[in-house]
Order: structure tokens, then sequence, then C-alpha cells
């Protein structure tokens, strides 16, 4: 019996002195020179063969001894372009920070590495590590995928965890089935329009209106054409134009971004977001551009595998892993890769508000309680190692 979590427990400072120095050395998107440098020689370290397959994008397996399916497990490594203000001793000292946790990840995924080599002659398959830039941007996943990160050996199943601040208590695990994070779909909204004396609007076509008109059509989108029990949102975030009091601009530029959850309600929704864009702006007299700038689809959680995992980790954690009865409005990019792959996403506990940790992801603030590295560590190797045993 591979007994990870008592083993995981043996290993702990190792999975936390991994996690300081990927904190301190904190990186943004695909540019994670020492990250992706460190990862590969803790990987060499235990006997792996690291590759990196598209820029900071770094894959390995372990097993293959015996015949057996092959599985992925998913760690993203970039950090968030912020200034940290924990107070902790091995705080950033870069321009970034690692405020979604990510550092977390990378050191967890590490240390599973190190629980299933050392079991490496009984896994019934094959384990695929993918090390993952770039999941802020949400363009790493893709990347990957396009490099090849499912094939050779092909994966028949995905498993990813991340970890959450300020809501879970240290060390609980929780699950969930279907959809379960939702899309993203960022997009910009460039206006031309005429520009000319303020006192003499008649003379213009003036794109601050435009851009007034569309922002309040896309609210209208939600209210009265998507299906309310299908959650979607559509939010500005900018609204750029003009440098005078007395001067009507030629041009307005409005960028945002669109959450939904259904496949269907998200491709309805990107056509009618084309559809008002342009005609609002041709109401007008104006031209209207509209450009995506990062998208992911929502995060699906496959039903009888996401229940099969969970069963698998209750053997382990008995009360510690509870299943969620909410949907995350958040976006993950892990979901192209189950997009592709059936597989599943948990949540782990990084500190819970009433144990102290009162900042959320995103916070300058926020802080992680590394006494759930171990825990997650051993949730990435069990997990691994049960499905392929129970799926030969």
């Amino acid at each position: 019996m591979c007994k990870f979590f008592e083993r995981a427990k043996e290993i702990e400072e190792e999975i936390i002195k991994n996690r300081r120095f990927l904190h301190e050395h904190a990186e943004l998107g695909n540019e994670l020179p020492t990250t992706k440098q460190y990862v590969i020689e803790k990987l060499k370290e235990i006997g792996c063969s690291p590759e990196e397959i598209c820029k900071s994008g770094i894959v390995t397996t372990i097993g293959g001894k015996r015949n057996g399916k092959v599985i992925l497990l998913r760690a993203d490594m970039d950090a968030l372009p912020m200034k940290e203000e924990s107070g902790l001793k091995f705080s950033s000292k870069t321009q970034c920070a690692h405020t979604c946790g990510h550092d977390t990840h990378t050191a967890m995924l590490l240390g599973a590495a190190k629980l299933l080599k050392e079991k490496e002659d009984e896994l019934e398959g094959t384990v695929k590590l993918m090390f993952q830039p770039d999941e802020e941007g949400l363009g790493g996943a893709k990347a990957m995928i396009d490099a090849g990160v499912l094939e050779n050996p092909k994966v028949d199943s995905a498993f990813g965890m991340h970890i959450l601040s300020k809501i879970m208590p240290t060390g609980h695990v929780a699950y969930n089935t279907g959809y379960c994070a939702a899309s993203s779909d960022n997009f910009k909204i460039i206006i031309n329009g005429q520009g000319g004396h303020g006192a003499m609007p008649n003379q213009t076509i003036d794109p601050i209106n435009v851009g007034v008109h569309i922002h309040l059509a896309l609210q209208e989108l939600i209210s009265r054409e998507s299906d309310p029990s299908d959650t979607a949102v559509i939010t500005i975030g900018t609204f750029n134009s003009g440098d005078s009091f007395n001067i009507i601009p030629e041009k307005a530029i409005l960028t945002g971004t669109m959450r939904s959850y259904s496949k269907e309600n998200r491709e309805k929704l990107l056509k009618r977001l084309n559809e008002v864009v342009d005609f609002t702006a041709k109401t007008f007299r104006a031209e209207a551009k509209l450009e995506s700038s990062a998208s992911t689809p929502a995060l699906y959680c496959e039903p009888k595998i996401s229940e099969e995992f969970a069963e698998y980790l209750k053997k382990e954690l008995g009360n510690n892993i509870s299943k969620l009865d909410t949907k995350l409005g958040g976006s993950e990019d892990f979901s192209q890769v189950l997009d592709k792959v059936p597989g599943t996403m948990v949540i782990l506990g990084g500190g819970s508000e009433q144990e102290g940790f009162k900042y959320g992801q995103h916070n300058p603030k926020v802080v992680f309680n590394e006494d759930c590295l171990h825990v997650g560590a051993a949730v990435y190797a069990h997990s691994a190692f049960e499905w392929l045993k129970n799926n030969k």
C-alpha cells in the first residue's frame, strides 16, 4: 500500500523550501527563466527527464514500466503583476507576486513527483506532469496543448488543483461536477467617429456617445437575451477617449470581459456581442471593431471521474473533503485541457478567515498557510496512483 499522505508529511520541509524559493522569484506569463530552471533541476534531482516543449512549458513522465493508461497532473507557475505586501520574510524580490498561489501548486506537484518516483515500479501506467506558464494570461494551457502535451504518450485523464485562501480551512479539499468555473472572453472595442468642437456636436460623430450606448446595450444582452438560470456577465472595465473638455474626440476604446458557463450560451452571447457592437455604432454613423484579446472555455469537471477521484480521497481525508454546491465565478485555463480529455480539478484550502487568513486571492497582502502543502502533494500523487490502478 502506498501511504502517500504519511510520506508527504515526511518531506514537508522540502516542499515548503521549494515553495519559498519560487515565491521569492515570482515571474510573469511565459517569461519564467528562474522558475522553469528551478523546476527542471528539481525534477532531474529525483531522476526525471523534463522537457521544455514550448516557452517555459515543462513536461516529464513517471512510470510506464507497466502497461496502462496515462494520467496528467498539472500545476501552473506564473505570478501576477503587482507588488507584494504580505510582510513575509520570503516575500517576492521582483516586481510581481504569487498572490494567486501558483508557487504553491508548483511546489506541491514537485512534491508529488518525488512521491510517485519513489513508487514508480508500482504504477499501473504513466503519470505525465505538466508545469504550465501563463495561466493568468489564459494562454499557457493552449500553448502546451498545441506543443503536444496531450500526446506521446496520449493522455487519458487529467487532474488539476487550485489553492484557495480566506474561504476554506487549511488542508480541506473540495470538488465539484459539471461546469465549475466560468469561461472568459476578454475583448477590446475600438470606436472610430469624427472629432470636432464640443459646442458643435452636429458636425461630429461622437465616439463617446456611441461607447455609452454600446455599454448599455451589452447589459441588455444579459437581462433580456441570456437565460437567467445559465449565469453570464458582461463587464466593461475601461473606457478611454478624449483629452480635452471642449473637443469631441475621433476615437474611443472600451475593454471588457464576458463570463459564462454553458457552451451554448457562450456561443450565443459572443455572436450577439459582435452584432450589438457593429449595429449600435452604425446607428450613430460610426464604425466599431471588436477584438478578442484572450479567451478560455468554462471549466467542465466530468461528473463520473470527479466522483471517482473523490472516493479515492475520502478514504484518506475522511470528513476533510466535501462537494461544492456553487460554481466559481473566476476562470481557469485548465479548462483547455479538460475540453480535450476527461478529468477534474479540486480546490485545496489554504487557510480560512477564522484561522487568521483574512485576505483572498489577488490581494497584495494574501498569505497561504503552508501547512496545507504536504496535503496537496499527497492529493496529487494518491489521485494519480489510484486512478491508474482502477482504470487498467
